[in-house]
């Protein structure tokens, strides 16, 4: 069976533990060892912005990069994490920015 799994706040976890996702909150300090826990057995990692702020570059990018699980970085609930522009990111990278 395909599992889902999330990393983040208890909010969040509440709410998608309803939807039957298997949700963790990871503790300070310990969130690389979770993304590698949830990494092993799931088809998709949901992981809060807050949790992905906390993990160390390189290996959110390698995560990130893996072709599975699929990675994805939800936004952070309590805005403590902004939301990156992508419209102005893809305009920098295109060239389009004055």
């Amino acid at each position: 069976m395909a599992t889902v799994v999330h990393l983040g706040d208890e909010r969040s976890a509440a709410g998608l533990r309803l939807a039957g996702v298997l949700s963790r909150v990871p503790a300070p300090g310990t969130e690389a060892e979770a993304l590698a826990q949830a990494r092993q057995g799931a088809v998709l990692v949901l992981l809060d912005a807050g949790v992905a702020a906390r993990l160390p570059p390189a290996l959110l990018r390698e995560a990130a990069a893996a072709l599975s699980p699929l990675l994805l970085v939800l936004p952070d609930v309590d805005g403590r994490v902004p939301v990156p522009d992508i419209a102005e990111r893809l305009r920098t990278q295109l060239g389009l920015s004055a």
